[in-house]
């Protein structure tokens, strides 16, 4: 119970903040031109730089088995998921969060747009909290290498 807890609760929190701030963005088109980042909204039909987006209507299917395909790995590997059961359930907060996007508003709603000195993609909090979830699973990994040797 405490495993499906440590799992259920990161995802829960980083999907529940995601969808509040893109439905912030969605409800009032909010829009912020910054000097350094701006908050423009945008529908991202596509994945990072907006990448395949010429799947269309099929990158939220392919994007749902990813994620019962991972999710099953990990359930059949329940060790290794117990290793990563945090940054698991910040991972797939987000992922989820992302991908119930395309199925409401026909893409990602991104609203970051990091435009000082070099302009990167328009991303958004769960575009974050993917890499912060990848982030921690590789220090985490690192580490425990380090304590073996």
């Amino acid at each position: 119970m405490k495993n499906i807890l440590l799992f259920i609760i990161p995802l829960s929190l980083v999907f529940g903040i995601d969808q509040a701030i893109k439905w912030f963005f969605v409800i009032n088109n909010f829009n912020y031109d910054g000097n350094i980042i701006s908050l423009v909204l945008v529908y991202n039909k596509g994945v990072a730089f907006s990448m395949f987006a010429f799947l269309e209507e099929w990158l939220k299917y392919i994007q749902v088995a990813l994620l019962v395909a991972i999710f099953i790995y990990f359930w059949k590997n329940i060790e290794s998921f117990k290793s990563y059961i945090i940054p698991a359930g910040i991972i797939f907060g987000a992922g989820i969060s992302n991908v119930l996007d395309r199925f409401i508003h026909g893409g990602v709603v991104d609203y970051i747009f990091w435009h000082y000195k070099f302009e990167f993609a328009i991303f958004n909090f769960a575009d974050i909290m993917i890499n912060v979830g990848v982030a921690c699973i590789i220090i985490y990994t690192l580490l425990k290498k380090n304590t073996k040797t």
